[in-house]
């Protein structure tokens, strides 16, 4: 059954499925852009001419270069920032998904090449570094995606774990730019020499419309709307507050800030205009409800959020967003569990401010390493009185080995960390839970979820990682 506070928000299981029927459209959306070239090359006898080891290497050659390309484009339009499919699937969860995408599009790629030249070599009986040499020397858009497919092995290495945890955010930024690149160098050999393409029109038409339609929405969405839109609502710093925990708050003016369409839980990439900060964004999430401006919290990590803590009042930005689900639009519940560590806290207090509830209906547990130096704790503290929000500020030392409350006193009773949190949230069970903080935090909090059996539709998460 579903229910509406009136004007303000739709609840129940409606809902719910409304919002999954949306995640299954888009699924297949992408499973269908991915099938269709299978099916065209089938259609067309592919497999007809496969009689011995160089031309089953041919079909490896065509197939994963086609299956390859189409998940290239699926995994390009998941980070173009179309507002449909940001509004269906949040940020994280396109972004998730396209990490997710890129070393199985580089092996597919890597094998492409293996089986051309493999399959050339023994088609011609000429030696493999010969055949090579004689492809990428002889066919120029052959040159140009071999530096293509190079330049696409450093970007999916830069994402990998390890090598991410010793790379600035901003080298990282400056290295995944080398991406669309990556592309641009590929795409001529395709319908040059693309075996497929030439014996197919209709095939060769599909991928030009594909490649305009990507193209379009990522040269729209992600480079010329914000710039556009922030010029003209004259976006600029209109005040810088210095907060616990060596934070600072920056509230962004202008004229008819509302035509943003943010909502309290949603994030902005911020791209600050001075000599240094220019060239690149960072993401930062709401930390008040966004109606006549637009505030954000941000914490000291020492990369360029260390120069904001001294931007100056007036400074020009550039809004790309709003972004992510971590808003009432996903909620389905009456009550509503709010978990916070660090700066984790900026999403869930501007949610605390806006979120439409009775007095007893959120729950926030802020979970804080000195009370006395946490930030915005006070304007959490001033919410909850207003709006009746239970509030719990969980201070103390770390529990041996994973967890995410504190760790319990010698003189307590010793309980189970989902029995604690239990104890906190009596309606965790029946509850839109949101969690935001340091990433270990939250997996430890939904560790107890999972023990509480916590449906995951329940919960939404949000992370500071990139």
């Amino acid at each position: 059954m579903t229910t509406q506070k009136p004007g303000v928000v739709i609840l129940g299981t409606g809902k719910l499925l409304s919002l999954q029927r949306k995640t299954d459209f888009v699924q297949v959306l992408a499973i269908a852009g991915v099938l269709i070239p299978v099916l065209f090359f089938l259609a067309n006898g592919g497999l007809a001419k496969a009689n011995d080891i160089a031309s089953w290497l041919d079909v490896v050659n065509r197939l994963t270069a086609l299956i390859g390309t189409s998940l290239l484009l699926v995994h390009m339009i998941l980070i173009a920032r179309v507002p449909w499919l940001e509004r269906i699937l949040g940020l994280d969860k396109l972004t998730h998904a396209h990490k997710k995408l890129g070393k199985p599009i580089l092996y597919l790629f890597v094998g492409h090449a293996v089986a051309a030249v493999l399959s050339y070599s023994i088609s011609d009986q000429t030696d493999v570094a010969q055949t090579f040499f004689h492809l990428v020397i002889d066919f120029s858009d052959l040159l140009f995606a071999t530096l293509g497919l190079l330049l696409m092995v450093a970007v999916v290495v830069s994402s990998i774990n390890a090598a991410r945890r010793n790379l600035s955010y901003e080298a990282w930024y400056l290295i995944h730019l080398l991406s669309y690149l990556s592309i641009f160098l590929a795409i001529p050999h395709q319908f040059s020499l693309g075996t497929e393409l030439l014996a197919q029109p209709m095939l060769m038409g599909y991928y030009i419309a594909l490649y305009v339609f990507v193209g379009a929405n990522i040269l729209w969405f992600r480079f010329l709307v914000p710039i556009v839109a922030s010029v003209r609502l004259g976006l600029k710093v209109v005040s810088v507050k210095p907060e616990a925990n060596k934070t600072t708050s920056i509230e962004i003016g202008g004229k008819n800030i509302y035509r943003l369409g943010a909502e309290a839980g949603q994030f902005f990439m911020l791209r600050v205009l001075t000599r240094k900060q220019w060239w690149r964004p960072h993401p930062f999430s709401i930390s008040s409800d966004p109606v006549n401006s637009i505030r954000f919290t941000v914490g000291n990590r020492g990369d360029d959020t260390a120069l904001l803590q001294e931007i100056k009042v007036g400074t020009r930005v550039i809004l790309e967003g709003p972004f992510g689900v971590f808003s009432e639009s996903k909620r389905t519940k009456q009550h509503v569990l709010l978990l916070a560590a660090g700066i984790g806290v900026a999403p869930i207090r501007a949610l605390a401010e806006s979120l439409a509830a009775e007095p007893g209906d959120v729950t926030i547990v802020y979970r804080v390493t000195d009370r006395s130096d946490a930030a915005l704790i006070e304007e959490l503290e001033r919410i909850s009185e207003s709006k009746g929000h239970v509030l719990h500020v969980l201070g103390g030392p770390r529990p041996e080995g994973e967890g995410f409350l504190p760790k319990q006193l010698e003189d307590e009773p010793a309980k189970p960390e989902y029995a604690r949190f239990i104890e906190l949230a009596p309606f965790v069970a029946e509850s839109d839970i949101y969690i935001c903080g340091p990433t270990s935090w939250s997996q430890a909090a939904m560790a107890s979820l999972k023990k509480l059996q916590i449906e995951k539709t329940s919960i939404h998460l949000e992370e500071f990682a990139w």
